[in-house]
């Protein structure tokens, strides 16, 4: 993909019994929140849920994901990390969460519920509530994703999710954010439908990274912007 602007890069650093869990105050090991944040470079709303979810993706029990979409472009800026699938999964999650349309910033926790994230003690909230869901049926051995026998209703898709794990400060030329820095963490650079889980065990074999600075999670996700059923990272 193609990156508009400057970038500068800011050092930071089985198998699971899949069925929904009820929700639970504290997270046990093995046990995830799924945090997906939905943002833009271009919309000058954002950049408070940004910095909130930032502070959060070093936390064990949480999975956060920062998904840029393009439908903010056309404002002046093209956000230099936007892909279109990522606007078309965003607009899958508003069928599926029974919205109108969609709308920036939005965090998205495990598929299920979701608020706009600019207020942190909301974030942190809601995080609380959220529910957890297992990592434990999910392994990744050298090339091999394999998903165990669990409980669903119906079928669910297996995702590959490669992250920058590295802090990327941006600086914005144009656009609502003109002259800021924005920074960003955990940003989607590839997502990768593997396949299909019904219940039963499966595994999929796994390219490697396209870049060492990228790390690996795997959601298995009912379909069409369903909620996350399980989930891990590597």
């Amino acid at each position: 993909m193609k990156i508009f602007g400057a970038i500068v890069l800011v050092a930071t650093a089985a198998v699971a019994a899949i069925w929904t869990l009820m929700p639970s105050a504290s997270a046990q090991p093995g046990e995830l929140v799924v945090v997906e944040l939905y943002q833009s470079q271009g919309c000058s709303s954002c950049p408070p849920a940004n910095t909130n979810v930032n502070s959060i993706v070093d936390r064990p029990d949480v999975l956060a994901l920062s998904f840029s979409v393009t439908y903010w472009d056309r404002l002046g800026w093209r956000d230099t990390f936007a892909q279109a699938q990522f606007t078309q999964r965003q607009y899958d999650y508003a069928r599926g969460l029974h919205h109108s349309n969609v709308y920036t910033p939005q965090v998205i926790l495990n598929g299920r519920h979701d608020l706009n994230g600019i207020n942190s003690g909301d974030l942190v909230d809601a995080i609380a509530g959220a529910g957890r869901v297992s990592s434990q049926s999910i392994s990744l051995v050298n090339d091999t994703l394999q998903i165990a026998t669990g409980r669903t209703r119906s079928p669910a898709d297996v995702w590959l999710v490669r992250y920058d794990r590295r802090a990327l400060l941006v600086p914005i030329s144009a656009g609502e954010n003109n002259g800021r820095t924005l920074p960003h963490r955990n940003i989607v650079r590839e997502f990768v439908r593997l396949g299909t889980w019904t219940g039963t065990p499966v595994s999929f074999r796994v390219s490697p990274a396209s870049d060492p600075n990228f790390a690996t999670a795997v959601l298995v996700q009912t379909q069409n912007g369903g909620p996350i059923v399980a989930a891990a990272k590597f």
